[in-house]
């Protein structure tokens, strides 16, 4: 019996101190989050200045800087389709104070189309998708005649081979939108990558290239300048702000492409920050002046919860796979 009764003690003691163990744990996690940040955090861009890829994270790290009471530094850090910021991001001490906010390339591409990335993006942690922008083909209306979709096709079969893409490099949204475009239409053209969207609008301009699929949120005010043609959104339905521009889906049934920007943490960020990061970003999501901002880049807002980023991304990793491997894209 009495040695029953120090069994049960025993246990007792142990169970104790296990909780007690784990109270110092949650405690810190809780402060953490409550702490986090008190200084300045920086999100790398791995894109050029200029293009929605910057824009965006702009909008929502001012809104952050002014909630926080701290600055938020945006660092462009482009190259290799994203894939030097984002190992540079991948890198970073898991503390935060350095998130990479990105569109599709490094986070759910380039794994498909690159042998030996210096980074694994399925290792991130997911933070939030803030927004997504439409894709569209447009073309620079001194060099292209054609009004319409059916018109671009057909001139384009006419003429195999001989017009221009520009696209914001190897890998891109608007590369792969592009061979998209080239496998459904049937049709042969040039790819001319740049680096980043906004150099490769500069180049569309100038007449350096004939047409480009870009998202709308920078290119927008080029189409209604006149400067450059709009033929089609690559959205699914045509857009309440565009109601006379067709979508690509009417001459192509089933084409749709769409710019998306997220916000990532380095591996193994606490989750406590994570969760922080989110709830914050959410809360910046649901002003009305930032939600003015990102209507003026044609920006649709997502948001959701960090389970919802994951599942997101996940997916998109499938879904840019089989356009790659339809398409038999291949890095030079």
């Amino acid at each position: 019996m009495l040695k029953a009764c120090f069994l049960r003690a025993g246990l007792v003691l142990i169970l104790t101190f296990s909780l007690l163990a784990g109270i110092p744990l949650a405690i810190s996690k809780s402060a953490l989050a409550q702490s986090y940040p008190n200084r300045s955090v920086k999100i790398i861009v791995p894109f050029p200045a200029g293009g929605t890829a910057d824009a965006i994270p702009r909008v929502i790290g001012d809104w952050l800087s002014r909630k926080w009471g701290h600055p938020v530094i945006i660092e462009n850090r482009s190259g290799a389709g994203g894939n030097v910021g984002a190992e540079l991001a991948y890198k970073s001490e898991p503390d935060g104070y350095t998130l990479l906010s990105a569109p599709p390339p490094p986070l759910v591409i380039n794994q498909n189309l690159y042998q030996n990335l210096a980074f694994d993006p399925m290792q991130f942690e997911p933070v939030i998708v803030m927004a997504q922008v439409p894709n569209a083909l447009m073309v620079n209306a001194d060099k292209v005649t054609a009004k319409t979709v059916p018109e671009f096709i057909a001139y384009l079969k006419a003429n195999p081979g001989k017009a221009t893409s520009a696209t914001q490099g190897n890998g891109t949204t608007s590369h792969l939108t592009s061979e998209m475009f080239q496998m459904m239409a049937k049709v042969r053209i040039q790819h001319v990558p740049y680096r980043g969207s906004a150099p490769a609008l500069q180049g569309l301009l100038a007449g350096d290239v004939d047409f480009m699929f870009d998202n709308l949120g920078v290119s927008l005010p080029l189409i209604q300048s006149g400067k450059l043609r709009l033929l089609a959104v690559a959205s699914e339905k045509r857009l309440p702000s565009l109601p006379d521009v067709p979508t690509m889906a009417e001459t192509l049934p089933g084409f749709e492409s769409a710019a998306w920007y997220a916000v990532v943490a380095p591996p193994k960020t606490p989750k406590a920050v994570v969760q922080k990061l989110n709830a914050d970003i959410s809360e910046s999501l649901r002003d009305p002046e930032v939600r003015d901002r990102l209507k003026k880049l044609s920006a649709e807002i997502v948001g959701g919860s960090v389970d919802t980023a994951a599942k997101f991304m996940h997916k998109e990793v499938d879904r840019w796979n089989d356009v790659i491997k339809t398409a038999n894209v291949k890095m030079q």
